[in-house]
């Protein structure tokens, strides 16, 4: 009896930091639930685990179960079985406009292709991209959305995050720290081939790309938070998004130029333009309004 009462205790004990400081808990359970789930994913790159493409699910699995998990606790936590019924709906709300649909599917890979060129001088050439690529798009589209990282990440960072930080800090601020955030969270991926790391790659590789990585990071949160906003707080919309940037990337193993194969600066050049109208058409506030905010921030509580 003693021993369940001591147990009872410190759930309760812990419950209230959850309560108490929200926004912390999320982010150092996402943060470690991934990291500790990335663990065999890396050793497995590097050659310290025998050779089994079995490990690999642990690349996929970790996105689950750090921002998504991470969320579900927090959401049932602090506002009940309830809460978390709106996010589901938000997810399924696919009604969004025929503009939003361009928007993401034809407008985002046509600039990020456009930054290749720019990049390159001229239009790239891609070795061994055939046209079946471009025939199962689609497909890969479909897969990169619910096991790539933008329907489980996104239920996180922009389903709770993003809402319980724009109501302390503002849009703005809240956008720039969320986008650092999101960025220092795949820390452990610049070990592996997913972020030009791995065996054979040096610290210069990493040294170079991070910061970089970190300006796309921010210049897409900054998209994504006037996608949120605009279309009242629709996770369908910033997933799709999400998506479509991470499938138009899948043809960056396949880039002769060095500079668009091992680098991000193609991407950050556009991402960081299209970020900039976004700031100045809404003279920084990316349609931020918290009298009138989002459905699903109606309820929020403060983070902290």
């Amino acid at each position: 009896m003693k021993a369940l009462s001591e147990l009872k205790n410190e759930t309760s004990r812990l419950k209230e930091f959850l309560v108490s400081h929200p926004l912390s808990s999320y982010f150092i359970m996402a943060f470690l639930f991934s990291w500790l789930c990335l663990i065999p994913y890396i050793l497995w790159q590097w050659g310290i685990l025998p050779k089994s493409q079995n490990l690999a699910i642990f690349h996929v699995a970790n996105v689950f179960v750090g921002p998504m998990l991470s969320a579900y606790i927090m959401i049932r936590t602090l506002e009940g079985k309830e809460a978390w019924k709106n996010i589901r709906k938000s997810i399924w709300q696919v009604r969004i406009g025929l503009k939003w649909y361009i928007f993401a599917l034809l407008v985002i890979p046509a600039v990020m292709y456009i930054g290749m060129v720019i990049v390159n001088s001229g239009a790239p050439e891609f070795e061994g991209l055939s046209s079946k690529f471009f025939v199962t798009y689609p497909i890969y589209l479909v897969v990169v959305f619910f096991g790539g990282g933008p329907f489980p990440e996104e239920i996180g960072w922009r389903g709770f995050a993003l809402p319980r930080m724009q109501k302390r800090f503002g849009a703005l601020k809240a956008t720039l720290l969320l986008g650092l955030l999101w960025a220092c969270w795949h820390l452990p991926q610049f070990l592996t081939s997913a972020q030009h790391g791995g065996p054979g790659t040096h610290f210069n590789t990493f040294a170079t790309n991070f910061p970089i990585f970190i300006v796309c990071c921010i210049a897409i949160s900054i998209i994504l938070t006037w996608i949120y906003n605009k279309k009242q707080g629709n996770l369908f919309s910033v997933m799709l998004v999400h998506a479509s940037i991470n499938t138009f990337s899948m043809i960056q193993p396949y880039a002769t130029n060095p500079s668009l194969k091992d680098m991000d600066v193609s991407f950050m050049i556009v991402f960081v333009l299209l970020a900039l109208i976004a700031l100045i058409s809404t003279r920084g506030k990316l349609g931020y309004d918290k009298n009138s905010y989002t459905v699903l921030a109606e309820n929020v509580n403060a983070g902290r």
